[in-house]
Parts: structure tokens; sequence; C-alpha cells
């Protein structure tokens, strides 16, 4: 199951430094993974060793095996730090299909004591996606990661509760809703029964919030326009409200955010990936004053394209999508006066690496995918 192909003396030597997860009692069948690697596990699993110091997103989904078909749960995950030579021990809960990680120094201790009988119980971890997950996270730490975490500890699929909780007739018409057992008259009607949904409380990916009003209060006409075209003004405003001294960290963000989407299968994530990466790819003025942030950002970009399997763009990527009209924009303002030529070289290359790869043409003429602007008698604009 976690077959390795590694050197005798090397893997001595990372049975010894290396962090050891001990996971107790988890049923057979469970998908469980760490960080690239994924597997379904067997009735002598226990956990995993040789795990090499530093960050790792642990995640696993249960599955009913109790019905005629077997049901998979959707999957939770949970990112964790991992020093040399550390134990880390995890009891399966069943009434919460979770783990529950033990704080029992004297319960670690023993485990450590006997972890050569336990040897054979341990799979050895995934040395051969190791540099994939590097590059994947190189710019997320254990304190930013546990910042973005949800409060209750797991990254999961939303899990979503009625706002108000109308159970009865009565309730619903103190909110001037219609009767349950009244017939719909017309689809808005009847999406209007459906109860209004919010995630449960302790649940958010805790993201950095992102203004809706890309303009500064007061702005002019002709501010509005220019800040409407070029995002600095909102990114400046993220970066001011939570990375101020590190703004490098956002970088960081989108690394969280693409990996609980790519192994944690969180759509909420995938969505906040674009809207960060549209914020960073349309600010015209950052782009010349922050280097050290777009040099990155290509970094970033470079090894998390090359790690989306390429069937993920079928429906996703056109001519008209989401990615090359984004990076066409980025593509185009790179190349202002006054961009650093480092940075200007770099992109380039980038640009040219991904029309090769995806065939993406970013000198097309992209206007046939820009939004209808009506104007409207009162001179006001709807996009």
């Amino acid at each position: 199951m976690f077959g390795t192909d590694m050197d005798n003396d090397v893997a001595l030597g990372l049975f010894e430094e290396g962090a050891t997860l001990v996971l107790l009692g988890v049923p057979e069948g469970i998908e469980l993974g760490l960080d690239y690697k994924t597997w379904t596990l067997g009735p002598r699993f226990r956990g995993v060793k040789m795990i090499p110091p530093g960050l790792h997103f642990l995640h696993y989904c249960s599955a009913n095996t109790e019905s005629a078909r077997v049901e998979i749960c959707p999957k939770r995950g949970l990112f964790l730090s991992l020093k040399p030579r550390e134990v880390i021990i995890a009891h399966w809960n069943k009434s919460d299909d979770d783990l529950d990680f033990s704080q029992n120094a004297e319960e670690v201790e023993r485990v450590r004591d006997n972890l050569k009988e336990l040897d054979t119980y341990l799979g050895p971890y995934p040395y051969d996606t190791l540099r994939k997950w590097v590059s994947l996270t190189d710019r997320l730490s254990q304190e930013l990661a546990s910042a973005l975490q949800p409060l209750s500890g797991r990254v999961s699929f939303s899990d979503m509760v009625p706002e108000l909780q109308l159970t009865h007739t009565k309730d619903r018409e103190e909110h001037n809703l219609p009767r349950n057992d009244q017939e719909c008259q017309s689809m808005k009607e009847g999406l209007d029964r459906l109860p209004r949904m919010k995630q449960r409380e302790g649940t958010e990916l805790r993201f950095s919030h992102i203004p809706k009003q890309v303009y500064p209060p007061g702005a002019t006409p002709a501010q509005i326009t220019k800040y409407s075209m070029d995002l600095s003004y909102n990114l400046n405003c993220v970066l001011e409200s939570r990375y101020r001294h590190q703004p490098l960290n956002l970088l960081g963000e989108l690394q969280f955010a693409f990996v609980c989407f790519l192994i944690g299968n969180v759509y909420e994530a995938f969505e906040h990936w674009k809207t960060l990466l549209s914020l960073l790819c349309r600010s015209e003025e950052a782009i010349k004053e922050k280097k050290d942030l777009y040099l990155g950002l290509i970094s970033v970009l470079y090894h998390q394209l090359g790690e989306i399997p390429p069937d993920f763009f079928v429906d996703i990527v056109s001519q008209c999508n989401f990615l090359t009209s984004t990076l066409q924009d980025f593509f185009q303002f790179v190349r202002s006066p006054g961009v650093d030529n480092t940075l200007r070289k770099k992109a380039v290359k980038f640009q040219a690496h991904l029309t090769k790869k995806f065939r993406w043409d970013f000198d097309a003429d992209l206007e046939d995918c820009a939004p209808v602007v009506v104007v409207l008698p009162d001179g006001v604009t709807v996009d």
C-alpha cells in the first residue's frame, strides 16, 4: 500500500528523524491521505512513519459500507506542523466519523517507546510526491495555515444550516413567508419557500476579506473608472488589513486556497483562489511597485497550474475562460513602462510556457468575451 524504493540507510535515518502519525481505530475501507497521496486503508493500518518535518495536510473521508452500496462521506482535512521525531496520536471517533487527537503525554511516551513493535503497521511517507507537495506550500507557514483554517479545526465541504428555524406555519407567517401546505403559483414562490442557508458557525474558512467596493469613499467618477480598471487600491486594502508587515503571506493564502480545493475538494476555496488571482493580476500600479510579490506569484502559479489534471480544463478553460482573460491582463500590464526588467522577463517566459503547455493564446482579441455595458437614460451604466 505504501510501497517505496528507498535505500535502507536513508530509510533508517528517516525512521529515526522523521515524525510519526499514529492513527488508532480507523475503520478499514476509509480513504485517507497525507499531502498529495491518498490510500484506501486495510485492516493492518495504524498510521504513517518517516514523515519529513514541516507542514502537512492530513485528509480523510469515511465510507458507509452497511447499506447495499458504499456511500463516501464528504472529505475532511487539517493542516499539521510536525517536528523531527515527533509522535502524534489520534483515535477514531465512531460517533463523529472523525479523528480525536490525544493530549495524553503518557500515552505518547508509551507509543514512542514501542514504535519498533508498531513499525510493521505503519506505512512510510510517500517521498515520491514530496517535491510536488513542497512546491505547492513553500509560501504557507503553520501560523498562516492555522489562521486560515476554520475554528472547528477541520477543512471540509460547506456545512450549511438554515438561517432561521421555521418549523411551524406560525413561524413562517411571522416572517411573511408562504405556508408549506399552500400550492406554489410560480417558481419564485417555490424558491421563496426554501430555507435560506448559511454556513455552520465555526466551519468557515477564514480567508481575507476582499471589499466589494474597489474604490475609496468619496471617489469621483473618474477615480471610480480608474480603480475599477486597476485594482491596486483594492489589493492594497487587503494587504493593509491583514498582511501589512508580511505582504508575501498573500501568496501563502493563495496556496492555502488551492490546496483546500485541489486536495480537500472545497469549492469555496476555488472561488477564493480565483478572486485573489484576479485581484493580483489586475492591479497595474501594484505590479510596478511590488516586484517581489509578483515574482513570487509567477512561481506559485507555475507549480499550481502544473498540478491541475489536464481534463480539469475541459469545461472550465476555453478561449473566453477566467484564467486566460485574467492572465492576459497580467501579461499586458507587466509590459508597461516602469515594470522591473527581471519581473518582465520572468513573465514573458511564463507566458511562453503556458502557451506551449495548454495552447492558450494570450494575444487573441477577447472583446467578444467582455461584459455587455448597458447605458440607462439617466447615464447610469450596468454591467
